[in-house]
């Protein structure tokens, strides 16, 4: 069994992740959110840190991503591409049900590339447009947990590293 270890950026030690705390019109959902990519996780604590005048934390877990894509519903995204684009836009306007998968990989709509997509979900860029534009960033990957007993089962809190 193979783990690898993700981050979650915040202002507090999350221990205990719930996949339903957050906002439902995210990226992938309403889950919990996890990158591999410790700068990034980095990076999103030191924003929300700034925002809520608080010490920024990374909370640091083992993920057996292995037994998640073998044991649960999954979606998994290689690219920034048409299917992610209109999966992003659909979970954005809340039209995507939060229960069609249990685990979801894939870039961030993050500074970089977010623009893009709210001027194709606004319908000022055609999907042509979009993509170009797209194409030429490469994905910071999360992964967001959407089903409780999965990120029970997979993801096992292995402390805190203060930054």
């Amino acid at each position: 069994m193979s783990k690898i270890i993700v981050y979650h950026g915040g202002t507090e030690v999350v221990s205990a992740p719930v996949c339903k705390f957050g906002r439902p019109n995210l990226d992938f959902g309403q889950g919990f959110y996890v990158t591999n990519i410790r700068e990034q996780a980095l990076s999103w604590a030191i924003q929300v840190a700034e925002r809520r005048q608080k010490e920024a934390v990374l909370s640091r877990y083992l993920l057996d991503r292995d037994a998640i894509i073998k044991n649960a519903r999954c979606k998994i995204f290689e690219a920034y591409d048409k299917d992610w684009l209109d999966f992003i836009a659909a979970n954005r306007q809340s039209l995507l049900r939060s229960d069609s998968f249990d685990y979801v990989e894939g870039g961030v709509a993050n500074d970089r590339v977010v623009d893009t997509v709210n001027l194709y979900i606004a319908g000022l860029l055609d999907i042509d447009t979009a993509l170009s534009r797209l194409s030429e960033h490469q994905p910071n990957m999360q992964m967001c947990l959407l089903n409780q007993e999965i990120l029970n089962r997979y993801l096992v809190f292995d402390g805190r590293e203060d930054i």
